[in-house]
């Protein structure tokens, strides 16, 4: 694979030697908030360049390849795909839109050349937009905006625009920057259009923009090989796989190379394999050049950030920091009475080596060893990076239990610092009060507040991350399921004093058995359930939430005593009130620092850390 060269006397990657410019390759990151339609785009684009034959059966959102994805209907991880328009190969980075897969984000951008920024017609930029964008704008990456879902009936393009353009100054956009190209789309339908009324087209405006906009790979012709490594991915058939852009030089499969490591140690080993993207294969190709994203096999050991290049003439490029976890959890063997009857990988090292596997690919998790030896300490960018985590093991019959997440402090000059977070909250007029009054006890401040006149208020806070922690599922009772809630990280600041978490406590099985309904209708004048009649309890098992602070222990599988006597009453119906059954998400929020939540393949039971209740500690009493 020979690039087509432009040669050039200014500009490059390098310093010095004469540069070129590979015109047949582009290279685009497409960003954009939660649901903005982005891989929906990346669909209608692979369809159109060919990529699929017209009869050919494909699935909705293509480029959400894991089934969480699809069900949660946001793109998790980064991938790579590239279409042929033309003579051109355009190489399409798909990016994660939420901020706990932010790190997903920030290696994506140092493989492209631009980025394509796309944003609803109706909610406008949302804070990953910004987030994504200002790492885009410190890059200089040139975009191409695209305004998504024309078609709403409350799409209003010309005023999201005008907020694009005061985001793009409110994040000191050069001049150039500023002077991006506009279109609109129906991505669903594949349809492009020039102007929010004009005329219908299929996506040619939006090929040829990127070929105008975006700009070739520069390279220098006299430097040797330097490809910096952007991602992992893992293949059972050739292992651990590299992933990154080609700077400068060629590559080729059985080549030797030089891995220069993150502490500048250089190790030689050989590609085994070289793959590039096409369509949504990775294909094994003889040789790539500079602009190349390729996949390269034959390491044992690699990490993002380090670089492989001429063993002989060593360059190494600058490495890549990836943003340090915020929040942790601890996982370990489930040790309850029902441990080992609903999974199938139940044991320690089965855990470890689930937790290993899952490092070969995911670089912004953190495994440690625990306090006992069947825990470990996971830490990662936020809650919901966790919940996926232990949902994916679950469905793979893992049997665990994990307990509360907890944030990740840092010692600065001697003082106790903690991650903050910007939140952005978009929620109708009349709920403004509920909710600033509940940030306020959670120590968040509020930064911004803008009313567009329309019935919804869009609020801005910086926050502590641990604010967080429990506060999605309040908010959306309180804001009776309408509100929007984002956030990212914001840097650190000194200890922002308790915060009260759950004022609730819980009311906990005092024996095995069966749940009858009988005992269910005495308990849920207590508060209320989380579980049905019929299921199966254990002592200690948390079995719903006392209105009270304080946790209770209650007789759960009472029956009612038969007696040979019949009266008027005897023959009345029980009347129970539904359970409440909580998502993978709201376990990990409700539970405190003396309760676990034990995770199977068929169930997620909420627990005591100590199941007896004679040597259970009283939650309350701790200080708490």
């Amino acid at each position: 694979m020979n690039p087509t060269d432009t040669r050039s006397t200014t500009g490059g990657p390098a310093s010095g030697g004469c540069h070129a410019i590979r015109e047949d390759v582009r290279n685009i990151a497409i960003i954009a908030h939660v649901d903005h339609g982005k891989t929906t785009l990346v669909d209608a684009m692979l369809w159109q360049s060919g990529v699929f034959r017209e009869n050919q059966e494909v699935a909705e959102r293509v480029m959400d390849s894991n089934d969480l994805e699809r069900e949660k209907g946001i793109t998790i991880l980064a991938k790579n795909t590239a279409v042929r328009y033309g003579r051109h190969k355009i190489n399409i980075v798909d990016t994660p839109g939420h901020a706990d897969f932010g790190g997903e984000v920030e290696r994506t951008l140092k493989m492209v050349d631009g980025v394509l920024l796309l944003v609803d017609a109706s909610e406008g930029p949302l804070p990953q937009t910004r987030f994504v964008l200002k790492k885009a704008l410190e890059l200089g990456l040139p975009p191409i905006v695209v305004i998504n879902k024309i078609d709403r009936k409350d799409a209003r393009p010309q005023e999201v625009l005008n907020e694009v353009y005061d985001l793009f100054i409110d994040l000191d956009a050069h001049e150039s920057q500023l002077e991006f190209p506009v279109l609109y789309t129906i991505a669903r339908d594949g349809i492009c259009r020039l102007a929010p009324d004009g005329e219908d087209q299929r996506l040619v405006p939006l090929f040829e923009e990127i070929l105008r906009t975006i700009p070739a790979p520069r390279y220098d012709l006299g430097a040797p090989l330097q490809m910096l490594i952007l991602n992992l991915d893992y293949s059972d058939f050739v292992g651990r796989l590299a992933i990154g852009r080609i700077v400068n030089g060629h590559v080729r499969a059985r080549q030797d190379v030089a891995l220069v490591r993150l502490d500048g140690s250089a190790g030689r080993t050989r590609v085994t394999n070289l793959y590039a993207f096409e369509g949504l294969e990775r294909v094994e190709v003889p040789e790539a050049g500079p602009g190349d994203i390729v996949a390269l096999a034959g390491f044992d050991q690699v990490n993002i950030g380090e670089t492989i290049t001429d063993p002989e003439d060593p360059r190494p490029l600058p490495h890549v920091v990836v943003d340090e976890p915020t929040v942790s959890m601890v996982f370990t063997v489930n040790n309850s009475p029902f441990a080992g009857q609903e999974g199938r990988h139940v044991t320690s090292r089965n855990l470890k080596e689930r937790l290993e596997r899952e490092l070969l690919t995911n670089v912004s998790v953190r495994v440690e060893p625990g306090e006992t030896p069947d825990a470990f300490k996971v830490s990662g960018r936020g809650e919901l990076q966790m919940a996926i985590l232990i949902e994916m093991m679950r469905r793979e019959g893992y049997e665990l239990a994990v307990s509360r997440p907890e944030v990740i402090t840092r010692t600065v000059e001697g003082v106790r610092h903690e991650p903050m977070e910007r939140l952005v909250i978009d929620c109708p007029e009349e709920f403004v009060g509920i909710v600033t009054e509940k940030i306020g006890r959670r120590k968040g401040r509020m930064t911004n507040m803008v009313n567009h006149g329309t019935g919804r208020v869009r609020l801005e806070f910086r926050i502590p991350s641990r604010g967080l922690i429990g506060f999605r599922s309040q908010f959306l009772t309180d804001t009776r399921g309408t509100g929007l809630l984002n956030h990212l990280f914001d840097g650190y600041e000194p200890w922002q004093g308790e915060i009260p978490h759950r004022t609730t406590g819980a009311i906990v099985a005092d024996r095995a058995g069966k749940v009858t309904a009988y005992a269910m209708e005495g308990a849920q004048d207590r508060g209320e359930l989380f579980i049905e009649p019929g299921a199966r309890v254990y002592e200690g098992m948390i079995v719903g939430e006392n209105s009270r602070g304080e946790d209770i222990d209650l007789n759960i599988v009472k029956e009612k005593k038969l007696t040979n006597m019949r009266s008027s009453t005897s023959e009345e119906g029980i009347h129970l009130l539904p359970a409440h059954r909580l998502s993978l998400e709201q376990a990990l929020e409700w539970i405190r620092e003396d309760e676990l939540l034990e995770v199977t393949p068929a169930s997620l039971r909420l627990r005591k850390r100590v199941l007896p209740a004679n040597i259970r500690p009283k939650y309350w009493q701790k200080g708490s």
